[in-house]
């Protein structure tokens, strides 16, 4: 059985799953045990869900799923004339993706209303804001269930899934994944929320006990029509029918238009912020060499330390943010802080363990312009800072050269290398990055095959210095013309560097 299952769902009867919906079709007592959106992994007793794709319609796997066992087609107008005869009830739906949202929760029992739910949206933090969560409900005692780029984790342990998904996982895999998290004994559950999520319907009948708005960069216009489309999908989620307190980081101009939309839903707001407008003022913020910080964070509760094992502003922001969700959901403020202190975020500027003589190597997932501002700028203490950054394929080419920018402004030494170029000629993709760096202070390398980037990088730095690996983090592939290679940058480093002391040896 899939993790994004739980191991045991009683049937709910086809009747009752679409009660209410105005779905068009027979509404039979056909016992549902389970929602897919994928035919491969239809399971008998399952509902199928043929939405309308970029290539092709899932209308035409109908026969497939039914075979598989399926106990109804829920598809579109498009879809049901694709269908035809078959020997299962199919429903016409004329919001699809909501209407699967809804049917999910009612099959596996509605798990969001039993566990407290905690969102976090933004272009960047996102994931490093739902793993200080994580850690602080653990210090709590609470078990812990997070869904977001790091892939869903249980009480810190990654479940293994039967396929990838992206940030926020479709409806029925999201519910399923709750009803499992639910199922485990599990309290508290922080989610990142993509724009694609909102936009694709995919947080849709769950209500969030606390919502946070981080920031908007450019990021996702491959998707998005408009920076404007972008930020409206990322909107959309704080309404009252969908959170229940708002907290919003509002020293973004963008944030400070979500909490005035807060305000006129009626919908209660917790704005952090560095003003003295801001409800929660984060200030005195120091780094702690060689990778910490520590800030105030002043309160209508009072006055209270943050510290981090992790350096940065944008981090101690984050830790602002996550400060102010718990304590919103009545969490105790020296339980948060202790969260905080032992807070670790795989690749989000996680140190490698490296023996003596090696230099200071850290890999992050910045992959926005900002966030590969955010991350150098955390690490000007060291003498010299080293930066390998590669741009991935098929995705929005304006930041490209923005990357690169960014990346030469903050570095000593940057060598622009492949990320994911998926079906992109990778030397165009490292071109695009280059043509942004020239006159900046880095002195600029281009080595077009990452591991060899690396080990350059490597052997360059030198004692002292700091290495920054960027834009894939946590990630374990390399993306290259349809196929993914296994590429995980934290081991390639740690191998490069014994490789490198046998040659010196």
């Amino acid at each position: 059985m899939s993790t994004l299952r739980p191991r045991h769902v009683l049937g709910t009867p086809l009747a009752e799953v679409v009660a209410g919906l105005g779905l068009v079709g027979p509404s039979v007592p056909t016992p549902v045990s389970g929602v897919r959106i994928d035919s491969r992994l239809v399971r008998p007793g399952e509902i199928y869900v043929a939405l309308p794709g970029a290539r092709t319609h899932g209308a035409r796997f109908a026969r497939q799923a039914v075979a598989s066992g399926a106990a109804a087609i829920l598809t579109d107008a498009e879809g049901r004339d694709m269908v035809g005869e078959i020997d299962v009830p199919v429903l016409v739906s004329g919001r699809l993706r909501a209407d699967a949202a809804e049917i999910s929760a009612r099959v596996f029992g509605r798990p969001g209303d039993r566990l407290r739910l905690f969102g976090v949206t933004g272009t960047n933090g996102k994931t490093t804001t739902v793993a200080l969560l994580e850690s602080i409900l653990r210090a709590r005692g609470d078990r812990v269930g997070t869904v977001g780029t790091l892939g869903f984790r249980l009480d810190g342990d990654t479940l293994e899934a039967e396929r990838a998904t992206v940030t926020t996982p479709d409806a029925p895999d999201l519910q399923g994944l709750l009803a499992r998290y639910l199922e485990a004994g599990v309290d508290s559950v922080a989610l990142e929320v993509s724009s694609h999520a909102m936009a694709l319907a995919r947080v849709d009948s769950l209500t969030f006990d606390v919502a946070a708005f981080l920031n908007l960069g450019r990021d996702h216009l491959d998707f998005h029509a408009s920076l404007e489309e972008y930020f409206e999908a990322k909107a959309s989620l704080f309404s009252p029918e969908r959170v229940r307190q708002a907290v919003v980081w509002v020293d973004d101009e963008r944030g400070v238009e979500v909490a005035r939309r807060c305000r006129g839903h009626g919908l209660p707001v917790h704005t952090v912020g560095t003003t003295r407008d801001a409800d929660h003022r984060l200030s005195a913020f120091e780094p702690v060499h060689p990778l910490g910080g520590r800030a105030v964070l002043d309160t209508p509760a009072g006055r209270f330390p943050l510290e981090l094992a992790m350096p940065g502003w944008h981090n101690m922001i984050d830790a602002a943010i996550a400060f102010t969700m718990a304590h919103r959901a009545a969490i105790d403020p020296e339980v948060i802080l202790e969260g905080l202190r032992h807070a670790q975020v795989p690749g989000r500027m996680q140190v490698l363990d490296l023996p003596d003589g090696a230099p200071t190597v850290v890999v992050d997932f910045a992959h926005t312009p900002q966030a590969v501002s955010a991350t150098l700028e955390a690490l000007q203490g060291f003498p010299r800072v080293v930066t390998v950054l590669g741009c991935g394929g098929d995705r929005d080419k304006v930041k490209r050269p923005l990357m690169g920018r960014a990346a030469a402004e903050l570095s000593d030494v940057l060598v622009v290398t492949d990320d994911n170029p998926r079906t992109e000629p990778p030397d165009e993709i490292r071109a695009q990055m280059l043509s942004g760096s020239h006159g900046l202070r880095a002195r600029v390398h281009e080595v077009d095959d990452r591991r060899r980037a690396i080990e350059f990088a490597l052997t360059t730095a030198g004692d002292g210095s700091v290495v920054a690996i960027l834009g894939k983090g946590h990630e374990r592939g390399q993306e290259i013309q349809g196929r993914v290679h296994p590429f995980d940058d934290a081991l390639v480093a740690q191998d490069v560097w014994r490789q490198t002391e046998g040659r010196d040896r």
